[in-house]
């Protein structure tokens, strides 16, 4: 029979009390969330500016090549999917906003998230008004 020092010491399991080192590596986990939350942002509103800039130039490119009704149509659909975009960014961004363990790094701000890409939409409407009332 074993007495618990014994048992104790050839034990494969590892500890369930937390080191310094544990929560060190939970803190780094989770502010490489945070800025991994960040890059998605970005990557959505880059995207979303492309698509709106496509939309615009592909409007212009078929004006006199094409009927005026698909370049509106194509301009139409790019400039949507550019709205879409922005909207998915902020949600996406603040999605991520219930990270459990605290990060250092500081998350962007919800109102500048909400202002930049609701001017962002604004902008994409406006460019499917002009899209579609702008004379080739």
């Amino acid at each position: 029979m074993l007495d618990t020092a014994e048992t104790v010491m050839t034990d494969p399991r590892p500890s369930q009390i937390p080191t310094a080192d544990t929560d060190r590596r939970t803190g780094l986990a989770a502010d490489r969330t945070v800025l991994a939350a960040e890059r998605t942002y970005a990557a959505w509103v880059r995207t979303g500016l492309a698509s709106l800039a496509s939309g615009v130039g592909a409007r212009a490119l078929f004006a006199h090549r094409l009927p005026d009704w698909f370049g509106a149509l194509t301009g139409s659909v790019l400039i949507l999917f550019s709205a879409f975009c922005f909207c998915a960014a902020v949600w996406r961004e603040l999605a991520t906003a219930q990270v459990p363990p605290q990060p250092d790094t500081h998350r962007l701000p919800q109102a500048l998230l909400l202002g930049m890409n609701g001017f962002l939409v604004f902008v994409s409407a406006a460019a499917l008004v002009g899209v579609w009332v702008a004379r080739a």
